[in-house]
């Protein structure tokens, strides 16, 4: 795939490697989705392609992947490590954060009670991150629905949004907790992509995982070590989140139109009327 956001971030990551010393002659694309990552020998540059749509503050989210990311690694916790200057470095406006490349399985499936027990771990870890994190999902589905005014029903996905009542002491999140951002590597689970991090209940992160694609989601979930909070607020919010999200990569890639459409549909025909609520 070569679209202009992949070119564009391939040819920042190629930028910024040189900039650094690395090795930036033959790039290998390794993703090319909500970020493009590009590896530059013993390193893997991240760079934002389909979250430009929706998102004006890029380089505070990544920014704040790579200090979760040095924070949590400092202390032991199973984290994959940015590289020695991790950024983000600003290429042509787009940021760049480098992290040291991981070997892993890809077809590697954790079982439900390893990933339970992984962001229990996670969760006590970060309570004491001290650092400022970005806004929460209600106030980015906001901004989303400025971006597809005409092409969502926004009044009926903001008051949906602004009904729900997030109740939970608040804490560090992962912010996208599921199993598919785990990677199973030589030396163990090692947890990555804290871009979208922000600092709300673990029900969040919860309903998260309870959506994995990967596993069992609800038995991970009843593996976790703590109480569990009732989801279904979270659980809509991530509903949510997942349209304005496919309408962003339908947006980059005409072709996948339908599907977008298509959860917006169930979304509206499973979330319960606002009158009701």
């Amino acid at each position: 795939m070569n679209d202009r956001y992949t070119a564009a971030g391939v040819a920042a990551a190629v930028a910024a490697g040189r900039r650094l010393g690395l090795p930036a002659d033959r790039p290998e694309i390794l993703a090319f989705g909500a970020n493009v990552l590009v590896r530059l020998g013993p390193a893997v540059a991240r760079v934002p392609a389909t979250t430009l749509i929706t998102r004006p503050d890029t380089e505070y989210r990544l920014a704040c992947d790579v200090a979760i990311s040095t924070f949590l690694a400092e202390r032991d916790v199973p984290v994959v490590e940015p590289w020695e200057d991790p950024g983000p470095h600003v290429v042509d406006g787009l940021p760049v954060t480098l992290w040291r490349f991981t070997r892993h399985d890809p077809g590697y499936r954790f079982t439900p009670a390893e990933v339970g027990v992984l962001l229990s771990d996670l969760h006590e870890a970060l309570r004491d991150y001290p650092g400022e994190l970005p806004v929460d999902p209600v106030t980015e589905l906001h901004r989303a629905l400025e971006v597809f005014r005409d092409e969502l029903p926004a009044d009926r996905l903001r008051a949906l949004a602004d009904e729900l009542v997030l109740d939970g002491p608040a804490q560090p999140l992962h912010g996208d907790a599921h199993a598919g951002n785990l990677l199973a590597t030589p030396d163990g689970p090692r947890w990555l992509d804290f871009e979208d991090t922000w600092l709300g209940p673990i029900g969040w992160d919860l309903a998260c995982l309870a959506r994995s694609p990967r596993i069992d989601g609800n038995a991970a979930v009843a593996a976790y070590a703590g109480p569990v909070p009732d989801l279904t607020p979270f659980l809509r919010l991530r509903s949510l989140q997942s349209v304005w999200w496919l309408f962003s990569v339908a947006r980059r890639f005409p072709e996948r139109r339908d599907e977008a459409r298509a959860a917006l549909a169930e979304a509206l025909n499973t979330l319960p009327p606002v009158e009701d609520r």
